[in-house]
């Protein structure tokens, strides 16, 4: 537009001097009339041009827009190196006169480097982060990618397997960090973004990957898991699509809050791999208790004591035996003295029927109950029983193990 300004202003000017004969006053106020308009029409295009800039920017910024852009810096790439360790067996077996002649041959132990990625996020401007425990598990060595390219090593502050959650620590001051929300104040249905390392694609640019999505279901349980130990309680499900890298990032609520943790995906299958529109993440008022805890004791106590040794199930012959009011339960057959249970009030002989106000049925159900409680030294079990047609409840502290 300049360079047409200019030109036209050009063409006016040497129009005007080949027209001229003399000096006159009239020329140069047309001349002045048609300068003013040729920049009163440039003002006017730039005006329109930059009112159409400020919808366009208007249109396209939202509230996700700008928690993305509030949380992002503080979303880091975590690369784990690891060393796995197998057994190279010999080809001889155990033959000990073959393991004395080719002692090359014997059984050894194999130790192979293997790198991993994952996300994490920080939470304190000090450089306090969380990801999950799977992602540094077995961790030699943890280092941290943040959005403007520079890497730390971390500090493995302390984990727990149980919750599949990790506390570590970079050094810095200032550093950005995502707040923590309240995940008991989360509505189905509400956008949702999941920011992390997805198929390493954090460490091509030095940027989280971005999903939006909704909050599909709270609450959810899974129980524990029967080969790594870990137990999924209260999880969020998202259908923010979540890959393979995203676990430890965060999910953040359309305010900028961390409302929890990416953890794992639902694919239907074992052989099945990749995003099927269902995620889970770890509710954030779980993980502050986690954090809480590891940042306090460094580690996360559950090796507790109970005390009750044995429990068998009701039959009819025992119900009419013992005239009792009910037909479900376990009754406790042995209890260890001197134990937390002992000592709370629980007797030989007591029917439970209720553990913190959950029916119990059978002695496999009470089991159930027991395993799949997220449990910690200082918890408090709720215990209903009925004890010669009197129903009780009777709290049970549980204690550290005695060694």
């Amino acid at each position: 537009m300049k360079h047409t300004l200019t030109f036209a202003l050009l063409v006016l000017l040497i129009f005007s001097l080949g027209c001229q004969s003399g000096p006159s006053q009239s020329g140069s106020a047309s001349d002045s009339s048609l300068l003013d308009q040729a920049l009163a029409q440039e003002a006017a295009s730039t005006r329109k041009r930059m009112a159409t800039n400020d919808a366009i920017t208007g249109d396209r910024q939202n509230a996700i827009t700008r928690a993305v852009a509030r949380v992002s810096p503080a979303v880091v790439g975590i690369t784990v190196l690891q060393v796995q360790r197998f057994v190279q067996r010999s080809p001889f077996g155990d033959d000990p006169l073959f393991q004395f002649l080719f002692p090359e041959l014997r059984d050894r132990v194999i130790e192979k480097p293997v790198e991993s990625l994952g996300s994490g996020f920080l939470i304190t401007a000090d450089g306090y982060l969380l990801t999950n425990e799977h992602v540094v598990e077995n961790a030699e060595k943890v280092v941290v990618t943040m959005t403007n390219g520079s890497h730390h090593n971390a500090t493995v502050v302390g984990t727990d397997r149980v919750t599949d959650i990790a506390l570590l620590k970079i050094e810095g001051d200032h550093l950005p960090y995502i707040p923590m929300g309240n995940s008991d104040d989360i509505l189905v249905g509400e956008w949702v973004i999941a920011l992390g390392n997805p198929f390493g694609l954090f460490n091509i640019n030095d940027k989280p990957t971005v999903t939006v999505g909704v909050v599909s279901s709270v609450d959810v349980d899974w129980g524990r898991d029967s080969q790594s130990g870990r137990l999924y309680l209260d999880m969020i499900q998202t259908d923010a699509a979540i890959n393979r890298g995203n676990s430890g990032g965060p999910l953040v609520n359309a305010l900028g809050e961390v409302i929890g943790m990416n953890t794992f995906i639902f694919t239907g299958s074992p052989y099945e791999q990749g995003w099927a529109g269902i995620g889970f993440a770890i509710p954030v008022n779980r993980i502050k208790e986690i954090v809480k805890e590891i940042r306090t004791h460094g580690s996360i106590n559950r090796d507790y004591w109970l005390g009750i040794v044995k429990v068998q199930d009701l039959n009819p012959q025992i119900i009419r035996a013992l005239g009792l009011p009910v037909d479900h339960g376990v009754i406790i057959t042995q209890i260890e003295r001197s134990s937390p249970a002992y000592r709370a009030g629980l007797r030989e002989g007591d029917l439970i029927v209720a553990l913190n106000q959950k029916p119990v049925t059978d002695v496999d159900q009470f089991v159930d109950l027991l395993t799949n409680m997220d449990l910690r030294v200082g918890d408090v079990l709720n215990f209903t029983v009925y004890r010669e047609n009197r129903q009780l409840d009777i709290p049970v502290r549980l204690e550290g193990l005695r060694r």
